[in-house]
């Protein structure tokens, strides 16, 4: 029987709870937890962690030179790097609103990248 412990501290709550999470061929138990979320997210961590990417995207024409951006919700996390690349490769041009998809379905993940400001066109006073 094979077996793997992890130790991180969960995130899903103001708590930071120290988790220990173990990885047998009978499954997966997670300690330490003072809540259901918790548990949840152990398990998710180990065997299928998932992150949120936030990040800026080249903006022309408009009163600020990027755009602040974000995954619709969280990525795999072996995907963050082609995920990153393929945003580094947008570019938008202004005006730009707030859930605005800059990238749709990054990297074959099904997620939307999505604008999170509002970014008017620049004057041309």
């Amino acid at each position: 029987m094979s077996k793997r412990t992890e130790n991180f501290v969960c995130i899903r709550c103001p708590i930071g709870c120290r988790l220990t999470v173990t990885v047998t061929d009978g499954g997966v138990t997670v300690d330490g937890n003072t809540c259901k979320r918790g548990e949840e997210y152990g398990i998710a961590e180990v065997t299928a962690p998932t992150r949120t990417v936030t990040t800026t995207v080249r903006l022309f024409d408009g009163e600020l030179a990027v755009a602040p951006v974000r995954t619709a919700s969280p990525v795999p996390k072996d995907k963050i790097f082609a995920v990153l690349y393929a945003i580094k490769k947008t570019r938008l041009t202004a005006p730009v609103r707030i859930g605005d998809v800059a990238v749709a379905d990054v990297c074959g993940t099904g997620v939307d990248v999505i604008v999170t400001r509002d970014i008017a066109a620049a004057s041309t006073d």
